[in-house]
């Protein structure tokens, strides 16, 4: 059974499967087509529908088979919404979603980020990709419930007075347990970046915060040279005034962010939705690696509605996250871009701001971590770990390593665990653990979290412990990913 986190995706085998949300929620769901809409109410499946070709509702339990949707359908959307009307989910459990096949075995796990103001919430999509199916982990909302839901995916619902729509979203840390009793607890944690949320009644937008990202494990970092672009919209004139009346300093255009921009762009017009992937799988911090932008530091703007600059500007300034992310003193690239969908006429935004990556830069994450975790140390009255360039080693090159093969555990898909890691990288200490992490957006985030977890927490305070190594890896869907190796 794969646990997931946001973004991930799981080749589904053939036949039926059964997708489970146990708790105090109601469960529906969306069968839609390749423009994310549904074709008549019909594919509504919800407690007072529970049926449609394919798709059947039984209490906390949909079943699907894929093959038996009605023509055209590639897409399945699975939602939950609080079984007590008015209960905010921010109160009830996380919910989490279960997969099985038609044989009852575990598949699937995926447990989204708690959510704070949204009331509707869609868990996961198992969606046609050539000949097979996948599932895929969402964890976005709506603070507008059910109805702001449907008029998105194109059902019509008579609402007397709907709520504004103030969609908000955070990480969340679930944890795991050791994978070793014999050895030090390697507990890990995951995160993502904010999911994207679409509202009806506002632009469409998906704000993601800054997580850090690093290159892979070298003694050096590569110097980096600026790519200026042409501002032709007049985007600086109206970003730079007001960083400015925000204390934060200006930002320049780089060709670089603007090619991945405008890729990312073209792929949510070519889809006719917003989305953190496009068809191609690829995420906008994958683009912008692959566009020769390596960063420190890096946000996005995901948004359709506005038609001019101007307008998209003034979006992101009355907003409070997008808002945030355009005054952000951190930044000091910027690579704006949109695309205009010719069949619906809608504007597609991505806007990328980052701050490249140096040697300066680096060290300093490096050392921030190392400095956060001996700071929880000192209150616990724990002498402080001293930094290993051979567990430094190790765990820059697990970092590298999740990314590069595109999974997230401690165990490397050759068999290989922390242990094994350190002393490949030359390491002879007797005892290791490990904290893994990916998503987080600032050394004291992912400190925090792992110190809110108690496993994690425990290999931080472990009095035996005396050394450690961290290490980074931009990349894939969660745009980061961290490793704490500890030694005695």
């Amino acid at each position: 059974m794969s646990d997931l986190v946001p973004g991930a995706n799981l080749p589904l085998p053939g036949g039926a499967l059964t997708v489970r949300v146990p708790g105090p929620y109601d469960v529906s769901a969306l069968v839609t087509d390749d423009s994310g809409k549904v074709r008549d109410d019909g594919d509504f499946v919800f407690y007072n529908q529970p049926t449609a070709p394919g798709a059947r509702l039984e209490g906390d339990t949909l079943t699907l088979d894929p093959a038996g949707l009605r023509a055209g359908a590639t897409r399945v959307t699975v939602v939950v919404s609080a079984a007590v009307p008015g209960t905010p989910p921010a109160r009830l459990p996380v919910p989490t979603l279960h997969v099985t096949d038609r044989h009852g075995r575990p598949l699937a796990r995926f447990a989204p980020p708690p959510p704070r103001q949204e009331t509707v919430l869609l868990l996961a999509e198992v969606y046609r990709r050539g000949a097979g199916w996948k599932l895929r982990a969402l964890g976005q909302g709506y603070a507008d419930g059910l109805a702001g839901l449907a008029r998105d995916f194109g059902v019509d619902v008579v609402e007397d007075d709907p709520a504004p729509a103030a969609p908000q979203a955070a990480p969340t840390i679930p944890t795991a347990p050791p994978s070793r009793p014999t050895a030090p607890a390697s507990p890990h944690t995951r995160t993502t970046p904010s999911p994207h949320i679409r509202t009806p009644s506002s632009p469409r937008t998906r704000t993601t915060p800054f997580p850090y990202t690093p290159t892979p494990p070298s003694p050096h970092v590569p110097a980096q040279t600026s790519t200026p672009a042409a501002d032709p919209d007049g985007f600086l004139a109206l970003v730079n005034p007001a960083r400015a009346s925000a204390g934060s300093p200006p930002v320049a255009v780089d060709a670089r962010l603007v090619s991945a921009a405008r890729a990312h762009a073209a792929a949510m017009a070519a889809a006719g939705r917003l989305g953190v992937e496009g068809a191609d799988g690829v995420s906008v911090h994958q683009r912008v690696t692959a566009a020769g932008y390596q960063y420190l530091a890096v946000g996005e703007h995901l948004v359709s509605g506005p038609r001019t600059t101007a307008e998209f500007v003034a979006y992101c300034l009355r907003t409070d996250r997008p808002r945030r992310t355009l005054y952000d003193p951190a930044f000091t690239h910027t690579g704006p871009a949109y695309v205009r969908d010719g069949r619906t006429g809608d504007t597609y935004w991505t806007a990328l701001w980052a701050r490249p990556l140096t040697p300066a830069g680096l060290a300093g994450t490096e050392a921030d971590v190392v400095d956060l975790t001996n700071r929880e140390r000192a209150r616990a009255g724990l002498r402080p770990l001293a930094v290993d360039p051979l567990l430094a080693t190790a765990a820059r090159a697990h970092s590298v390593d999740m990314v590069a093969r595109s999974f997230y555990s401690h165990t490397s898909p050759d068999g290989s665990r922390p242990w094994d890691r350190a002393a490949a990288a030359g390491s002879a200490r007797r005892t290791i653990g490990e904290n893994i992490a990916c998503g987080q957006r600032s050394p004291a985030e992912v400190v925090e979290g792992w110190m809110n977890s108690p496993g994690h927490r425990a290999n931080i305070l472990k009095a035996d412990f005396t050394h450690i190594g961290v290490g980074f890896a931009g990349g894939g869907p969660a745009g980061t990913y961290w490793t704490q190796l500890f030694g005695a």
